[in-house]
Parts: structure tokens; sequence; C-alpha cells
């Protein structure tokens, strides 16, 4: 190169025109460049011992004689010391302790054990947009963050979706505590550990079972308990019945099946409507009626003072929201509708299903293990939720450590483990994506692209994944989910605190309607003509008459006082 270069009136733009290497592109003025790089690099010194060749770049880069404070072109972070820089296009600048990473390690040699992962991680140095973009915007493993520069480099595992910050992988700053243990478990010993292990677990069993085992509720002569809540006796069934086709001729008697999705046989209990997957519980000894309660539920307390969400009045237990049509209420708390048992604020209208009653305090979750996370009835600031990526807005599990943010229905209604009929094996609840699983995920259930950044299930022996949301508790396979439904799947299903079934009589029309979710083959609404699939709605079986619980609500005024036979 010579020591002089004509000026030009106009700024120079060096760019790297080479299609294998990243392409670093900056504007210079170039006799100031130049100078620069006379003075930082020494031209009156041999520059040959000083050279080295990178497969990051096609030209050799030359390490600078004195120490800079720069950017760093390999981590996008500011370094101070020796860097290598590139003689021929002036606008690569690598610092030494990224010029000479190895090109494969163990996360977990450099970073004694805090973080692990079997295979070994290769560097690469670059990670075009379009590759961020279809692996759905990967989460560093170290630090969380979806940022990458398109020409920063990092570490990746080329068998699985794992990729790591270069400064990440590799960096002993005090950011690190952040995946640290941040509690001593002495100070908490009743702390509650998520996920549930499976369905038949609940916030409810964990809080009140210990009532059952000390035989709080009386029966009469005929061994019926009395509940407050429910006009008719019931009956403890102790032992369930294998073949759903069978019936009782006496209630004395009843076995009924239990929840069981692998044989499509749904049972929920009417107070928390999470499933009934063991015996022994409660069942109305009317047959016409399909009243069922967890042992556990039946402990349930009349009413919760100073509630963390409505401080200010006491909310009182009712078998339903008696002012909401059909008794269908939308939670206060997790925003989710709900036609279950419900602790009321009748005066304020403030209405919450029971799981939200008796949200703890503080709990720890395997989606962010080994930080306690704290329920929080306002949001400080806004975030994602870790698990599902959706926005909070309302109640949340908090980690005041790293910020991080859990909603409290993903935290409380996925279980760790979920039965298929679509799958033998139990399907296991992942945070991220799979280990040997490098390829593209797919739904078995709506068969649509999963992310799998946001949580889902997974059975390990197949290699089959589920939305949390298309596996709601029981499967009708001819329910579909909606296109605008897909960018929420990873959340719990939107109807999980929904009972179906009923027959309604109303005044408005001749016949029983019977309250379900739309599916596809469903004719439009008799009212407004839009489509019902997936929507709530009541629906003859004698005629075509089927309506939206909305338009019921919203534009036809229908109400409780109309039902003329339950």
């Amino acid at each position: 190169m010579p020591d002089e270069i004509r000026e030009h009136k106009h700024p120079l733009r060096l760019i790297d025109l080479q299609p294998k290497y990243p392409q670093y592109e900056e504007t210079f003025d170039v006799v100031n460049v130049i100078g620069v790089a006379k003075k930082s690099l020494g031209f009156t010194d041999s520059i040959d011992d000083r050279l080295i060749y990178h497969p990051s770049h096609r030209h050799p880069l030359a390490a600078t004689l004195e120490p800079l404070l720069s950017k760093c072109n390999a981590c996008g972070k500011k370094h101070e010391g020796t860097f290598y820089i590139c003689t021929t296009c002036f606008g690569l600048f690598i610092h030494s302790d990224c010029a000479f990473l190895p090109e494969e390690f163990m996360i977990q040699n450099a970073t004694n054990d805090i973080f692990s992962h079997r295979h070994p991680l290769i560097l690469s140095y670059s990670f075009p947009l379009e590759d961020q973009i279809t692996r759905f915007h990967p989460r560093c493993r170290v630090c969380n963050s979806t940022e990458y520069g398109a020409n920063t480099w990092i570490f990746k595992c080329e068998k699985c979706r794992y990729y790591v910050h270069i400064h990440c992988a590799t960096s002993k700053d005090p950011g690190r505590r952040l995946a640290i243990k941040n509690f001593e478990d002495s100070d908490y010993p009743d702390l509650l550990h998520l996920p549930f292990a499976d369905e038949g677990c609940s916030l409810q069993k964990h809080m009140f079972s210990k009532l059952v085992e000390h035989g709080t509720s009386e029966a009469d002569d005929q061994g019926n308990v009395k509940h407050n809540l429910h006009p008719h006796p019931l009956i403890l069934v102790r032992t369930e019945c294998n073949d759903i086709t069978s019936t009782s001729t006496s209630t004395k008697t009843t076995v009924i099946s239990c929840h069981n999705p692998m044989k499509k046989v749904q049972l929920l209990c009417n107070a928390c409507v999470r499933p009934v997957t063991s015996v022994p519980f409660y069942k109305c000894v009317n047959d016409d009626c399909n009243f069922v309660l967890h042992e556990w539920c039946s402990q349930l307390p009349s009413q919760v003072e100073k509630y963390p969400g409505h401080p200010e009045h006491t909310l009182i237990l009712h078998s339903n929201a008696l002012k909401k049509f059909l008794y269908v209420f939308q939670c206060a708390v997790c925003q989710l509708k709900c036609n279950g048992f419900v602790y009321s604020c009748v005066q304020c209208d403030y209405h919450i299903d029971v799981t939200c009653s008796f949200i703890p305090q503080n709990i720890t979750h395997e989606a962010h293990s080994g930080h306690l996370l704290s329920s929080s009835f306002k949001s400080e600031y806004i975030r994602e939720c870790l698990m599902c990526g959706g926005l909070v807005a309302y109640c949340s599990f908090a980690c005041h450590t790293c910020k991080a943010l859990l909603h409290v229905n993903c935290a409380l209604l996925l279980p760790r483990e979920i039965r298929h009929k679509y799958d033998k094996h139990p399907m296991r609840l992942n945070y991220l994506p799979v280990e040997n699983h490098e390829s593209d995920y797919f739904c078995e259930i709506c068969e649509n692209e999963l992310n799998p950044e946001e949580c889902f299930y997974h059975c390990y022996e197949c290699a089959q994944s589920i939305h949390p949301a298309c596996a709601p508790h029981i499967l009708q396979s001819e329910t579909s989910i909606p296109t605008y439904y897909r960018l929420q799947r990873a959340k719990p299903y939107e109807y999980v605190n929904i009972k179906f079934g009923g027959i309604h009589k109303f005044k408005r029309h001749p016949h029983p309607l019977s309250f379900v979710q739309g599916i596809e083959s469903d004719s439009r609404c008799t009212h407004c003509g839009s489509t019902v699939e997936y929507e709530l709605i009541l629906k003859c079986q004698q005629c075509k008459f089927l309506i939206e619980l909305y338009c019921c609500l919203h534009r036809c005024n229908w109400s409780n006082d109309e039902i003329v036979e339950m």
C-alpha cells in the first residue's frame, strides 16, 4: 500500500464483497483512517510478524502496536487492548480475546458447570437475519436475550438448536450470577415447586388434601354428604369403572370412569374445572345431574379475606357467577373464561376462579429454575412471559433478580406431563428446543409449525410435539383452532376452565339447546351470520338453530331469567 492516497472530494465507502465471509461496511474519511492506521499498526516497522490469517476474513489481519478502546466486530462489545485489523478493508476490528477463540469447546468447561450442554459448541462467524427469523429468534442459553447482530460471532450446536453469544460463553463478569440460586430452602420450607406433575395435581389438591385426610366431611346414615353449594346429596365414589358403557342400577354402588384422555373420557370437577383422574371423589346421587367434586374441593373455605387483588372487600364462594349469562365469567386475575365455582365481590362485580383464589406468594418453576418467583397483582414493567412469549399485563409471577415474568395461568395450568390419545407415551413440557432435534417442529394436532422457543409438549420416544393450546384436557379431534389463535398456542387452552355440556331451554326457542364449543362443520350463527368454529355457542339438536354466546349476551339481551328448564 502506498504511503499516500490522493484525496477525493467524496468519502469512500469500503465494502467487503466476498460472499463467504461476513460483510462489514463502514464509511471513512480515508486520509484520517490511513493516518490512524499508520500510527497504530506501525507501517515503518516490519508488519509480517504481527499478521494472522483468520478463517473469518479473506485478508490477513495485523495486530495493533498500542492498546485501543474500540468495539469488537466479533462479539459486538467494547474492549480495550490489542485488536486485529484488516489492513486492506479497514472495516474489521477484532479483539485479541475473540480472535483466538477455539473453534469448538464444551460450555461447561468455560463456565465451571453453571451452564452445560452434552455436545461441543462450534464457533460460527455470522448469524444471518434470515436464519434468526426461520429459527424463531432463538434465545441465548446464558443471558436469554434474542438480540444478535447479523455479523457477530456465536457458538452453536450443530445437533441441536442451541445458541450462545461468544461473550456470554466466555465472560467471567457478574452477569453469571443470574444462573445461581437466589434463595435458601430453609427460608421457604413450604415453597411450592412448579409445574405440577400431571393433570391430576392442582393448587387445590396441594392446599386442601390434608383437610380430607382429617375427615372434616360428615356423612349421613346412607353415606351421603350434603354440600352447601349443591341442592342434592353427594355420594363418595370409591370404585372406578373401566367399562365406560356400563351403568349402575343403584346410586349407592355408583361407579364411573375417571378422566382419561387416552380413551377420550372426560370428567371435570364442577368447582375447579380440573380433571378428576382418580378415586375417591364426590358425585351427585341424582343420575340426571352431572355434578362432580374433588374431595379436596369439598373443603374450599366459604370466603377469602383481604385477597391481594381485591383487599377492600371479602370474597364469597358461590357455586356459579349468578349475574353472568349461563354463569360464564371472566376471571379478573388470569383473564380466562370460567363456569366453575367462583369467589365474588358482588358489590364490585369482581370474580375470580378457584385456582386464582389461592395464588401462593412465592413459587419456583422449572421454566426459570433456581430463582424465587413472587406473585404480583400489578405490572411494574411489561415483558414477555418466559413460557408462552405473550406480553404480561395482569397478575404474574416475577423474578426480582432478572426481571423474568410468568403468566399465572401458564405457571399453574400447564402440568409437567400430559397423556394424549395421539401418542402412547407421556408428553413432557419443554421450554426450549430439545436436544438432538435440529430440524423444524410441527404440532401433531393442528399440523402448523411450532415455535420451540416457547413452551410445548414433546414425546422423546416418538419425537412428536404438541402446542399446549392444542392439547386440552380432552381432545375432540373434530374441533380445530382458528387462524387468529395460532400466535397464542403456547398458552393454556383458552377454554380450560369451561365445563361444556348441559341442556338449557329458553323462552326464545322451542327446543332444548346444548352448551358446546363450535366446530368446523357447524353452520353459521343464526343471529349474526358469522362462523362459530371454536366459539362458545348454544346449539339445537333438533333443528339448525345455533347462536354464539356473545350474540346472546350483547346483541339479543338473553338472560338467565329466560331459562325455563335446566
